[in-house]
């Protein structure tokens, strides 16, 4: 059975009673520890109006942790490109490659990442994701300094070649990186149900371009890695308790046994089922499943989600999966 690479998204949580300062200390220290670890890249994701991410600002966020490491390689996953002119983010991350040669990444989703009145506050047109193809190739077009526009460049972005990535958790995703010949990272960490035909579209469809001459597939999995089974399998339930909590209304709490009774409810079961992909256990167990994802979603990378809420137990959940597949030791 073969060992891909392992990558890391981080979605600079935001704890109780915490500020975006203190998610941000915490994002560079998880990207040293990656980096020592010998994780391949950090990705953070573009949401926007919520209270518990502080990744909104994706390009300043990793400018900040490019200039706390030293190798490791760092980008969006994704940028949600129809809230943006494909312009701007080719100057923004051509301004990013430029300070961090051989770094940088650009993973670009067309979800809105956001709610209908967040789409508003930003001025963001309902109908903007239609063009999202053509603002892949126009935004290629910047950093290849092979303008779409005539007369208009990416100072600085043009000729950086920044590399994209098409993020998506459904076929079209899938088939436009396949026709683009661009890499493809599948949201299986949150919706797992076209996973396997999603990537099987891309892999049967995929058109060889400048930047790829094979098919590359990064799949996503929560990880959550204990010192004991019992103990991972304890934090996955509260993991799962923590998502349940947040469909509950406004001015309504709820705990303990009434949460598990919320999980049993068909809203609950949905829940749980957008965990399907988790690798939960001991160290060693973790990794065994990762590489069994890896050959059933056909994945060349796998990128890991840490959802546990105490940013030390995801820590420890990294340290303990890597150090099973002998990077380093923990």
């Amino acid at each position: 059975m073969r060992t891909v690479p392992v990558s890391l998204i981080d979605l600079a949580q935001i704890g109780p009673g915490e500020t975006a300062a203190a998610s941000f200390a915490a994002s560079v220290r998880l990207a040293q520890r990656a980096e020592e670890l010998g994780c391949h890249r950090v990705w953070y994701a573009e949401h926007h109006n919520m209270r518990s991410i502080a990744s909104s600002a994706t390009s300043v966020l990793i400018a900040h942790v490019a200039a706390h490491t030293t190798s490791i390689r760092l980008g969006a996953g994704g940028v949600m490109l129809p809230n943006h002119s494909p312009l701007v983010i080719a100057e923004q991350f051509g301004t990013l490659a430029t300070l961090h040669p051989g770094r940088i990444d650009l993973g670009l989703g067309r979800a809105p990442g956001s709610d209908q009145a967040t789409m508003r506050a930003l001025r963001r047109d309902p109908r903007a994701a239609e063009s999202f193809p053509d603002d892949v190739l126009e935004l290629q077009g910047y950093l290849r300094g092979e303008s779409r526009i005539p007369g208009i460049q990416a100072v600085p972005g043009a000729g950086t070649d920044v590399p994209l990535y098409i993020l998506g958790s459904s076929l079209f995703g899938a088939r436009l990186a396949a026709s683009l010949g661009l890499p493809y990272a599948f949201a299986s960490h949150f919706a797992p149900a076209a996973l396997t035909e999603a990537v099987a579209a891309y892999r049967n469809g995929f058109q060889p371009s400048e930047q790829l001459d094979a098919p590359h597939v990064i799949a996503a999995v929560n990880v959550i890695a204990g010192d004991t089974t019992a103990d991972a399998q304890a934090r996955l339930q509260d993991a799962l308790r923590r998502r349940a909590r947040r469909m509950i209304p406004a001015g309504r709490d709820l705990h303990g046994e009434e949460l598990d009774a919320l999980l049993e409810t068909p809203a609950g079961r949905q829940v749980a089922q957008m965990m399907y992909y988790s690798a939960v256990g001991t160290g060693a167990e973790v990794a065994a499943y990762l590489d069994a994802f890896a050959e059933h979603a056909r994945a060349d990378e796998v990128i890991v989600a840490l959802p546990d809420p105490d940013r030390d137990l995801g820590l420890r959940s990294l340290e303990l999966l890597m150090a099973a597949r002998a990077v380093v030791p923990a």
